[in-house]
């Protein structure tokens, strides 16, 4: 029952993020979005599993869309996993680095500050060098009730 719901969620998800998108940027939405779940799954154990699944299926999603277009699954995934590490548990303003083979990049997440309707946001950049290029992506995330980051800008 649990799967149910998680393979559920990853659908809303990703048809949220996907809605208004181009057909790359819809691939790139929906693999990120499945892959950033499979990632958060992996991180999450016991209770924390939906919640770190479901993050990750947020985050990636959105990673997918903006600037994962250009990467193979590998480099998505070592992204995903960056991008979830910064704003989890990165130090504000400390970079938080990835590389897989031609791509890589960096994470930077800002400090955690309070909204209406979240407890918990940050600001974060993350670029993305693809052939020495940067791309870059700057949004906001913010922990829902349930303990998920949510990109809400």
């Amino acid at each position: 029952m649990a799967r149910v719901r998680i393979l559920i969620s990853l659908g809303v998800i990703a048809a949220l993020t996907a809605g208004c998108a181009g057909p790359n940027e819809t691939a790139g939405t929906l693999g990120g979005t499945v892959l950033g779940g499979v990632l958060g799954s992996a991180v999450g154990a016991g209770t924390g599993n939906v919640a770190a699944t479901l993050t990750g299926a947020a985050v990636g999603g959105f990673l997918g869309n903006q600037i994962g277009r250009s990467l193979d699954q590998t480099s998505q995934q070592r992204a995903t996993a960056a991008q979830f590490q910064a704003l989890e548990y990165g130090v504000a303003g400390a970079p938080v680095a990835w590389r897989e083979q031609a791509y890589y990049g960096t994470v930077v997440p800002g400090p955690f500050y309070s909204t209406a309707g979240y407890q918990r946001c940050r600001e974060y950049t993350h670029t993305v060098y693809v052939d020495g290029q940067p791309q870059t992506a700057r949004g906001v995330a913010c922990r829902n009730e349930d303990g998920n980051w949510i990109p809400i800008r």
